[in-house]
């Protein structure tokens, strides 16, 4: 690799680790160097140790454009759960958002009957994950059961009337 594509790989990897809280000493940095077998590769250290519990960066003598990152198994199984548990709430939020906008007369009821047909959704899928309308899976509930949720026309049908022609 050219030594001036190494160096913007090695400051890509001083980026991310600065960013992941590393000083510049506290990083492991690899160079993975082809032989003359194909189906094996070495390993050089340029910084740090094998010894590390921190990530391990690596750069690859033949690709000028990626840097690696390696980090434990159990950090990366960690990782993984932050951020389903994110992904989960971020879900759990739009669905709350969506049933609110739609004036439910009882939210948990709702709440309920919208889970139940996610699950549905997902077993129909084989618990692949699934991407859901949920302005659309709301709206298909309020028309199943619109008995769950308040009808503005109900408290103002003068009003809602009047203002349909506009």
């Amino acid at each position: 690799m050219p030594e001036e594509k190494k160096k913007e790989l090695i400051k890509k990897v001083d980026t991310l680790s600065k960013s992941l809280g590393f000083g510049e000493h506290d990083k492991t940095l690899f160079e993975i160097k082809k032989t003359d077998n194909p189906n094996v590769k070495e390993l050089h250290l340029k910084s740090g140790s094998w010894e590390s519990e921190d990530p391990w960066f690596a750069i690859d003598e033949e690709d000028t454009k990626k840097a690696y990152a390696f980090i434990p198994s159990d950090s990366f199984s960690q990782m993984l759960k932050v951020l389903k548990q994110a992904q989960k709430e971020n879900f759990d939020l739009k669905l709350e958002k969506t049933i609110w906008q739609n004036v439910p007369n009882d939210f948990d009821d709702v709440w309920v009957v919208a889970m139940d047909e996610i699950r549905n959704l997902a077993q129909k899928e084989g618990n692949k994950p699934v991407s859901i309308d949920l302005e659309k899976l709301i709206t298909d509930i309020k028309e199943e059961h619109p008995n769950l949720f308040i009808n503005l026309k109900d408290f103002y049908p003068n009003q809602l009337e009047n203002h349909q022609g506009l």
